[in-house]
């Protein structure tokens, strides 16, 4: 908690200062002076600098000075600079003339916040300047206000407990320092890293994600950093690794505690020296990638215990994100709970309106010690197996019926009830044939069919009869 408190201030001290990123096209650069008005000035000296500038440097205006040039060029190449400089309110500084070229006016209309005209007035200058910074300030403020976070991070919740992620993930997005993201599975460590790469800088390039644990260990090493053809019995062709994919953008290493020791090393002399060797090659190739790890298991243990560098730990473990439990989120589990059963296809679930009461009790009552991921898994099994519009207690699993109020009137019901039940189920674990769930279920399909009608079962998700040879 100390360094995560550490790191915000740093994050805040940076957003106070007043950085802007300058992009000068031409033999003179006409911003001398500015720095009288606390601007510190970052000159970027060819556009494939701007990402890593902006990261450093936290830019929150950016200026564009092109002196005699081809505006249409300049028009081509600007929507990567857009995309690569992230939130920065460009500005166009430009030459009164050069207002009569319509390739510039279409550009500074569809890309700019602001432009001025030659010469620079060095105060008024600075009151631009400070209008920009003030926008883009308000911008990054305003994907703070509640209400926001759906849209923003796929991350659903109101709790203090997700709100504070949400700041820590805006917190993190500001940087290109490694992080290290702890939780228990289930918890929405994938999502949580997709959120961090999306308000980054590196938005534009790929994240490309890593599952340390389900590659085979004789396969790792060439699935990380590539091969060369011929590097070993098999190997037919190049092969571009998943860090080299991820270059210009984020590496996301989950379950990074499930690597080898020996890969482990490699991984760490990547991240000390930012390039990589192919299996069967003696070049390295330099990577820029910014790397976010995720485990679900007490890596300082796996330290002590040997199974995982002391030196790799420390090196990925700069920025420590922790995702809360589910049981933590106190008043999340119902909006969840809705908004899992509404991704459902609504053919699916038709008959279902929502949840009981004593439903939304017991899911608030839970432990849910599977997280996110067995709160989608109840929702979406009980909406399939329920019986009535509402999904009960007994649907989701997490208790009987008569515990929660609900009597069952007569044996006859009780009956009914499990043989909808039993049917729902073997519909949906065959995938909606009805051979196969006759089968299943220990009886004809003429038998179920007359089940289906009896009970008013559709026989196939949409409804419609759909296996083949009805009645034959």
């Amino acid at each position: 908690m100390l360094l995560e408190a550490e790191v915000i201030k740093g994050a805040e001290r940076m957003l106070k200062e007043r950085n802007a990123l300058v992009v000068s096209v031409g033999d003179r650069t006409p911003f001398d002076g500015l720095e009288l008005y606390g601007w510190n000035l970052v000159r970027a000296d060819n556009l494939d600098d701007l990402p890593k500038l902006v990261r450093r440097h936290h830019c929150t205006v950016g200026l564009l000075y092109c002196d005699q040039c081809d505006w249409g060029e300049i028009a081509k190449a600007w929507g990567h600079v857009a995309r690569v400089s992230g939130s920065v309110s460009w500005i166009a500084v430009i030459n009164h003339d050069d207002m009569d070229d319509n390739e510039l006016r279409s550009l500074i209309a569809r890309s700019f916040f602001d432009f001025y005209t030659l010469p620079i007035n060095p105060e008024r200058f600075h009151e631009v300047l400070g209008h920009a910074h003030g926008m883009a300030e308000l911008r990054r403020s305003m994907r703070h206000e509640p209400g926001t976070e759906e849209i923003d991070f796929k991350i659903i919740g109101r709790s203090k407990a997700i709100s504070k992620l949400f700041a820590l993930i805006y917190k993190v997005s500001e940087t290109d320092l490694p992080v290290l993201i702890n939780g228990e599975s289930g918890t929405g460590k994938e999502l949580t890293t997709q959120a961090i790469h999306a308000h980054s800088v590196r938005a534009s390039g790929p994240c490309i994600e890593v599952n340390c644990g389900a590659i085979p260990p004789s396969l790792i090493q060439s699935e990380l950093f590539g091969h060369e053809k011929g590097a070993f019995t098999g190997a037919a062709k190049r092969k571009i690794g998943l860090i080299e994919a991820a270059h210009g953008g984020t590496l996301f290493l989950d379950e990074i505690g499930d690597l080898p020791l020996e890969i482990q090393a490699h991984l760490l002399r990547f991240l000390q020296e930012q390039t990589i060797r192919r299996l069967g090659s003696t070049s390295k190739i330099h990577i820029d990638a910014r790397v976010v790890a995720a485990t679900h298991v007490d890596l300082e243990k796996a330290v002590a215990d040997g199974r995982f560098r002391e030196d790799l730990y420390y090196r990925i473990n700069v920025l420590p994100v922790t995702v809360p439990p589910l049981r933590e989120r106190k008043g999340d589990v119902e909006v969840l709970a809705r908004h899992f059963l509404s991704t459902l296809d609504s053919d699916l679930v038709r008959h279902v309106n929502g949840f009981s009461e004593a439903a939304i009790r017991a899911m608030n009552d839970h432990r849910w010690p599977g997280n996110v991921r067995e709160l989608i898994n109840r929702v979406h099994r009980a909406a399939i197996l329920s019986e009535g519009s509402e999904i009960s207690v007994f649907d989701l699993g997490l208790g009987d019926d008569e515990s929660q109020g609900r009597r069952i009137h007569s044996l006859d019901e009780a009956r009914a009830q499990a043989e909808k039940r039993a049917i729902r189920q073997a519909l949906a674990e065959t995938g909606y044939t009805v051979s196969h769930a006759a089968k299943l279920l220990g009886t004809s399909r003429r038998t179920l069919y007359r089940l289906l009608e009896k009970h008013q079962i559709p026989s196939d998700p949409s409804g419609i009869e759909g296996d083949s040879g009805l009645l034959s």
